[in-house]
């Protein structure tokens, strides 16, 4: 019988020899992967999804993905099973794995029981910027020779890993909200020790998970809990509902952001074309300037909260945004992914509304003269509700030319809320945009094929593979000459 209760608690061996990870190819279990190997453990796996890059990944790792979910997986019998948050509990492989009465435990369970005992913890949490700003925090630690540990939920461009052991004293984590698996509903970030709290923004996503902006707040209120006396809560003082979580509980914090009332602040800022020159200060005091290789105003707000987190661990803040001119960036967080003589694509990981908004305005300030052509995919539980119907409206408004793929799968939203990507078009096209919406995939490619101009920038916007539509368009752009 499966037990679906985050009360639970499975004894787990100490020193455990195979580690069997079911649904292995999300980045976050190839990640545990990565920190179980470099402990000299032996690593199976298994998913219904294997396939690039995540296959490729994890065969250069040397884990053995066996494609689809069987009992016969559980064979030789592997000391702990981990079973990744995508799998469901009537999985017949984690059924078996409970039958046999095999130790299992979540993703962040195995990080928490097997890793961050003897570490001091920087967790970044927060509804978004949390995979680019722990790229950067382990970059600058990297870089200034801390030997930090880290597990990040992307392909960070500094490392080409997503995770690190480490032998320094300090582990930088990403602080997903997300739950932890079917039997522990509990957000991934409540398993972490934070030494060092991080919380970026904190707005409704999950509409699978939350009930409400509420519920999404109860559970930072209580991440924010395990920061101890002697640690750092970090808070970014531009967003309003990180605001009134310190002014209601109280919280003793430092805060950073564009506003005046925070202690770190970037008082200067502006897209030199080939990045963002950042002024960066603390009180009346500038402490850090530099050239930042980003793109928005967002990445300059993580690169900020990067200096002001290691400046906790005694890293002088110029020091750190030095490192910082150095960063590379995260897998399909604005990655250019072709460029020709004509025409430049861009692979995005944006999905909330937040996201696009800053995504775009953010290219906006890069290539003022440009068209902006970008292409979404409302793929997440919340992007296929109508919640955000208006909202998108809003944050589209950068770009010139919109092409939205209808939501896909043959979902249904309760009570029918479903989000429409026609009512969107219209919505735009009524403010003065190009916007049309489409079925599928290749339709979307044979538009923007056709109405691109020399010099577009096209942006794709998704939280998946969206179809391969990056290597589909790559492929039509190849010979782009008009």
């Amino acid at each position: 019988m499966l037990i679906e209760t985050a009360e639970f608690k499975c004894v787990l061996p100490a020193n455990p020899r195979h580690v069997h990870l079911i649904g292995a190819c999300g980045v976050g279990m190839a990640g545990v992967a990565g920190l179980f190997l470099s402990r000299g453990l032996s690593v199976t796996g298994s998913d219904e999804a294997v396939y690039p890059p995540m296959s490729d990944y994890m065969a250069r790792l040397g884990v053995n993905i066996r494609q689809g979910y069987s009992s016969a997986n559980l064979s030789p019998r592997p000391d702990l099973v981990v079973i990744g948050n995508v799998i469901k509990s009537d999985n017949n492989e984690a059924r078996a794995a409970l039958d046999a009465e095999i130790p299992f435990t979540s993703m962040p369970g195995a990080i928490e029981k097997y890793f961050l005992d003897d570490k001091l913890c920087v967790v970044a949490a927060g509804s978004h910027g949390k995979t680019t700003l722990t790229s950067m925090i382990s970059w600058v630690l990297y870089d200034q020779e801390m030997d930090p540990g880290f597990m990040i939920g992307g392909l960070p461009a500094n490392f080409d890993t997503s995770s690190r052991l480490g032998k320094g004293e300090l582990f930088v984590i990403e602080g997903d909200e997300y739950d932890s698996a079917f039997f522990d509903k509990r957000p991934k970030f409540l398993h972490y020790k934070p030494f060092v709290g991080i919380v970026t923004s904190c707005e409704f996503d999950h509409a699978d998970i939350y009930k409400d902006l509420t519920h999404v707040r109860e559970e930072f209120e209580k991440f924010l809990r395990l920061v101890p006396e002697n640690g750092l809560i970090l808070a970014c003082n531009d967003d309003p509902v990180v605001r009134d979580i310190l002014r209601v509980n109280n919280f003793r914090a430092e805060t950073y952001g564009l506003s005046a009332e925070s202690h770190w602040n970037v008082t200067e800022m502006f897209d030199t074309g080939a990045g963002i020159y950042a002024t960066f200060t603390k009180g009346s005091d500038v402490i850090a300037t530099g050239l930042l290789p980003v793109i928005g105003r967002h990445n300059v707000l993580n690169a900020l909260a990067a200096v002001a987190a290691v400046g906790k661990i005694g890293i002088d803040p110029q020091k750190a945004l030095n490192s910082l001119t150095l960063f590379k960036g995260v897998a399909r967080r604005q990655q250019v992914s072709n460029v020709n003589s004509n025409i430049t694509l861009i692979d995005d990981f944006a999905h909330h509304p937040s996201e696009v908004r800053e995504t775009l305005a953010g290219f906006r300030l890069r290539f003022p003269q440009k068209r902006l052509v970008a292409i979404f995919e409302p793929r997440t539980n919340t992007s296929r509700r109508s919640i955000f119907q208006e909202e998108y409206v809003e944050s589209f408004l950068p770009a010139d030319v919109i092409a939205l793929r209808e939501p896909p799968d043959p979902w249904k939203a309760p009570d029918g809320d479903l989000f429409s990507s026609g009512q969107l078009a219209d919505d735009l096209t009524a403010r003065g945009k190009m916007a049309r919406a489409f079925p599928d995939v290749s339709a979307i490619v044979d538009f923007v094929a056709l109405c691109l101009r020399p010099e577009d920038v096209v942006i794709v916007m998704s939280n998946g593979g969206f179809e391969n539509l990056i290597p589909r368009l790559s492929k039509r752009l190849e010979d782009f000459k008009r």
